[in-house]
């Protein structure tokens, strides 16, 4: 697959499966995707939870896309991003209402973008299980 085929791929399926540390325990959790394309793949948390203190104590993190008959795993490094014009972008975007509350609460500032960067990724399929992996370099 081409790295274009996989974001299409994952951007379709926007539930995936993040891996991080918590010191020596890994910690796996599900998260929603918000965007996926050759500048990285961007999500986001809240700074009162977890696995924003997981990351920012060990960037180093995998994802995992389920795609139908195929997995797609997505290993790089994950950067906090500040932009406010993407942090706009994600509160006003229809598949976030849900955040609406937070601008209403006045908690807003909870919210943490998360960009992975440096990241390739392998696919997987039964019928290609015992094949050998091939890298493909996303962002």
């Amino acid at each position: 697959m081409t790295s274009q085929e996989i974001f299409e791929l994952i951007s379709k399926q926007p539930m995936f499966h993040l891996a991080t540390m918590d010191g020596d325990q890994p910690r796996v959790r599900g998260m929603m995707l918000f965007r996926a394309d050759e500048r990285g793949i961007v999500f986001h948390t809240a700074s009162t939870k977890d696995v924003y203190r997981q990351i920012k104590a060990n960037p180093k993190a995998e994802m995992c896309f389920s795609c139908g008959e195929v997995q797609v795993r997505v290993t790089g490094v994950l950067e906090q991003n500040d932009d406010p014009a993407l942090r706009e972008e994600i509160f006003a975007h229809p598949s976030r209402k849900f955040l609406h509350a937070w601008k209403e609460k006045g908690i807003d500032r909870l919210l943490q973008v998360f960009v992975m960067k440096d990241c390739t990724a392998v696919t997987w399929t039964m019928a290609a299980n015992f094949d050998p992996k091939e890298p493909v370099k996303l962002c």
